[in-house]
């Protein structure tokens, strides 16, 4: 495989692949992206995951590309084509943990089945030893879906035998309990022609070498139940095992007692839970890929397709839960530059940024996959002054907290104590051990380092710090003391010793000055198990919670947001534009991802309501008075999840749906339902996943759908679709500006699958619904005039022109946007509040952007989001260059002539909604 890429990485396409859209799907489809700008498809997770995954991480087998997808030919094909269009592959890979449960995972399996004794057993991250006796040497498995006792009653446990395996398993439903061969003998003594082999798999329980030995005998096992005979009688001895019957109730109990595992309700995870999983999910196993073995194992099929120049790129998936980033990241690194020399791969990392929080620098990645470009962008185009009004309207009608941060502590406290207990518990052990290792603090109590462990979390800023035997960095430092403010003013000031003894644990004393051994070991034990504590407790509680509670305004709701700040000056824009690109020119820009909880659309049409907020507040009177014919309860929804819902509504409804269109309202009705049962549950204040509420469920559900598409919801829903039209010009212009921004700004900019067009998505499964990518090569193809993208801006061509446009000057001037200069410019005039402009320079070549920015004042009542060229009056750039007379070539062949160093936002604009004007002097 040809391993020179002809361009360098200047856009990249994220693509979700799955079994309804597979790598040979893509192939035909490469030419459009090439056209359209992009340099590099970067894709979700390719390696071989559970059947039917939707998203790719949760992997089962990674010596494999996903067979559902095509497998590696289909990988080789894509990527060929690719390379005739001088593109690249960047690969998204999932080192944190891996789909356990279920019958799938080989090396799951395995370590059912054979315990410590298994290869496997260290590549999980289990804690063998447990204060707990019941405990003690085994696996929690916690997916039952009832008490182990009733499951054992109701014969839903059933031990089977796989012939064509030649091995022995209970079944519950999918999953499957491998049991230990060791064990073998017992069950087949009863077949005589098999009673040599059941006492040669008895003896297995003597050998030091037991798992290799085990495999002949079930290969012979296996040869010998090819005999129906033989098979019959194996199935009649397992007919004593019968749970539903009083004999095998006990057989069947007192095998699985002897197993390396043992067997539990699903709802047993969150308090006794003794492996760490991806934040709750039971069916994610984290992975100790700190371990060498376990680096190599599931890395090796990745360094395989780079060796043989297939991948020109690595995404790293939550990062955050790895036991130690930064080594993890330069190991990394060092591998990728010997597998690839004479090419510089880039690695990405997928990092949660908190407020002040900056990316590590000594990590040898080159940035983040851009979810904080996504918050500076969204604080850029929300109005202060909307700020109070929103949060005014939300607590009276809500009687919740305007003040985010307050919802997030309540929902960490939570989640502390419900799905991620167990978690929480296992970092208070390991802190008491640390505390028994000292005389001097032998005396603190498990019950006193639980409350402030807790109190740590709830305050923490951050998603987690980076301790090492050096101790707290700086900026961990900075993080920690926060961390230690909020947790001292909430503990009882008996509390406060410990507190400080926590926090010298934590970091504060480095583990490089405890004597080698059992002292640094379980210090260090300590500092990794709070560290990956903290970070699933920011996730669940912020962005599986908080996110769905609070709505002063759902567009400053959103993975990576700070969600306390509600907006930003221009110059705080320019400022983290500079920042970035002295630390990070290539660091990826998002403003989509497959992850977030509203489209890049929907969160700027939301935006204009903090221009509008008095206006907004009283539609929302207004639609209250409406709705009251909807409920059959006055209680149901509440009034936070209807003003959640309104403000769905606002952001997602279809541009181009028709107040006659009956069945485009049944199937929006259908997305929105779909959304707001997530939103319910991920709430936990309503409903919930673990207990959902039917009642107000189907109370929710019954109000949405005679809102959408019943004669008692036509007032509200005409009166909810003019709000709509009224803000809906000046959210597209939100959009236009966001896109080009997100295309000129230091960084490579990402664009998500199928956004060229608008994309008014809500949190997934909608975001990732099939992509019509036909529509989208016919626009591209049809080369629409300006006047006609304008007139027809609803349908999302205009978008598609723009990032085209761009996308293909970024060709010829790579270096201008890679590593060309920024420059905050200047802008004078009556409409200088309304407009951001800068300047890339490299060599003496300039870029200059200008767009509009909070301006659905200026754009009230317009059909179309473009600012009238009278309104901008003299509003004008100062440019940075001396030239003075100069005719500046923008996009779609717009001109405009400069004067005295001045450009006139009137010209500049006066064509399309948004402009770049490149000045080429050299």
């Amino acid at each position: 495989m040809n391993q020179t890429l002809i361009q360098p990485l200047r856009a990249t396409l994220r693509l979700q692949f799955h079994k309804g859209f597979t790598l040979e799907q893509a192939v035909p489809l490469v030419p459009y992206f090439a056209r359209l700008g992009i340099s590099h498809i970067y894709a979700s997770p390719l390696l071989a995951a559970r059947a039917g995954s939707m998203h790719g991480y949760d992997v089962v087998d990674p010596t494999q590309v996903n067979p559902e997808l095509g497998g590696e030919p289909a990988l080789r094909r894509l990527v060929s084509t690719l390379r005739e269009h001088n593109m690249g592959l960047i690969l998204d890979i999932v080192s944190n943990h891996m789909a356990v449960g279920g019958s799938d995972n080989p090396w799951w399996l395995d370590l059912l089945e054979w315990g410590r004794l298994s290869p496997y057993g260290e590549f999980f991250d289990i804690q063998w030893h447990s204060p707990d006796p019941l405990m003690e040497g085994q696996l929690l498995l916690p997916f039952l879906g009832s008490d182990y006792g009733i499951a054992l009653q109701e014969g839903t446990l059933k031990l089977r035998f796989d012939a064509q395996q030649g091995r022995f398993h209970v079944e519950h439903y999918d999953h499957h309990f491998p049991i230990c061969p060791n064990d073998y003998g017992e069950l087949l003594k009863p077949v005589e022609a098999l009673k040599s082999l059941a006492d040669r798999f008895s003896t297995l329980s003597y050998q030091t070498d037991a798992h290799a030995l085990a495999m002949p005998l079930k290969e012979e096992l296996k040869e010998l139940a090819s005999d129906p005979q033989v098979l019959a009688a194996i199935e009649e001895s397992l007919a004593h095992y019968d749970s539903t019957t009083a004999e095998g109730f006990d057989k069947l109990h007192q095998l699985l007692e002897r197993q390396s595992y043992r067997l539990a309700s699903w709802r047993t995870a969150a308090d006794d839970i003794n492996w760490r999983r991806f934040f709750d999910i039971n069916e994610l196993g984290g992975l100790r890929v700190e371990r060498p073995a376990v680096f190599e194992a599931t890395h090796g099929k990745i360094f395989q397709l780079i060796s043989e120049g297939l991948v020109d790129g690595l995404r790293i998936d939550h990062i955050d839960g790895l036991a130690d980033p930064r080594g993890y990241c330069r190991k990394l690194r060092r591998r990728l530059d010997f597998l690839a020399p004479g090419r510089h791969l880039p690695i990405y990392v997928e990092k949660i940024l908190g407020a002040g929080e900056t990316l590590r620098t000594d990590w040898a990645v080159d940035g983040s996959t851009g979810y904080e470009f996504m918050n500076q962008l969204s604080l850029l185009q929300h109005d202060p002054d909307g700020e109070y009004v929103l949060g005014d309207l939300w607590q009276r009608r809500t009687e919740r907290p305007a003040a985010f941060i307050e919802e997030a502590q309540l929902a960490r406290q939570q989640i502390l104590n419900g799905s991620l207990a167990s978690d929480c518990e296992s970092v208070a052990q390991a802190l008491l051990q640390v505390a028994r290792d000292d005389l001097m603090t032998r005396d603190l109590t498990l019950g006193a380092i639980r409350r402030v462990l807790q109190a740590l979390i709830v305050h923490f800023p951050v998603y987690r710090t980076y301790i090492s035997a050096l101790g707290r960095s700086a900026q961990d430092e900075q993080f920690f003391q926060q961390a230690m403010d909020g947790a001292r003013q909430t503990l009882g000031e008996g509390d406060w010793p410990v507190l400080d003894c926590v926090a010298a644990w934590l970091g504060g004393t480095p583990w490089r000055y405890k004597p080698r051994g059992r002292s640094r070991k379980i210090l260090k034990h300590a500092c990794v198990r709070f560290q990956q504590l903290t970070s699933p407790a920011a996730a669940k509680a912020v962005e599986d919670t908080a996110l769905y509670r609070s709505a002063v305004l759902l567009s400053r709701n959103d993975v990576g947001y700070n969600t306390e700040q509600f907006s930003a000056p221009v110059s705080d824009f320019h400022a983290v534009n500079q920042q970035r690109l002295a630390a990070f020119p290539d660091n990826l820009l998002a403003t989509a991802t497959h992850d977030h909880k509203r489209g890049e659309d929907t969160r700027a049409r939301l935006a204009i309501l903090s221009e509008r907020s008095h206006w907004y507040a009283e539609q929302v009177e207004l639609w209250r008075a409406l709705a009251r014919p909807l409920r059959d309860d006055d209680q149901v929804p509440s009034s936070g999840d209807e003003l959640i819902l309104y403000q769905a509504l606002l952001g997602s409804w279809p541009l181009q749906l028709r107040d006659d269109d009956q069945s485009g309202f049944s199937e929006y009705a259908e997305r929105i339902w779909q959304w707001q049962q997530k939103a319910l549950r991920e709430a936990k204040l309503q409903s919930s996943w673990s207990a959902p509420n039917e009642a107000y469920e189907n109370a929710a559900q019954t109000f949405t759908q005679r809102l959408l598409t019943g004669a008692e919801g036509e007032l509200l829903r005409a009166a909810l679709s003019k709000t709509v039209n009224s803000i809906a010009a000046a959210g597209a212009l939100n959009s236009l500006a966001q896109t080009l921004l997100r295309m000129t700004v230091p960084g490579v900019p990402d664009l998500y699958q199928g956004n060229e067009f608008w994309d008014f998505s809500l949190v997934d499964p909608d975001n990732r619904r099939p992509v019509d990518y036909a529509a989208r090569e016919q626009a591209l193809d049809g080369h629409a005039p300006l006047e006609e993208l304008l007139a027809n801006w609803r349908d999302g061509r205009i978008k598609q022109a723009l990032i085209a446009q761009v996308l293909n000057l970024r060709a010829p001037h790579a270096e201008l946007f890679r590593r060309g200069s920024y420059q905050a410019l200047e802008v004078l005039g009556e409409q200088a509040h309304n407009v951001l402009a800068f300047a890339r320079e490299h060599e003496g070549d300039y870029a200059i952007v200008i767009v509009p920015i909070r301006c659905a004042t200026l754009l009230e009542n317009s059909a179309v989001p473009q600012v009238d060229a009278l309104r901008w009056g003299d509003t004008r750039v100062v440019l940075p260059f001396a030239a003075s007379d100069t005719n500046l070539k923008g996009l779609f062949h717009s001109r405009a002539v400069t004067k005295n160093r001045e450009l006139n936002v009137s010209a500049a604009l006066g064509d399309f909604p948004v402009n770049l004007f490149i000045q080429l002097f050299t």
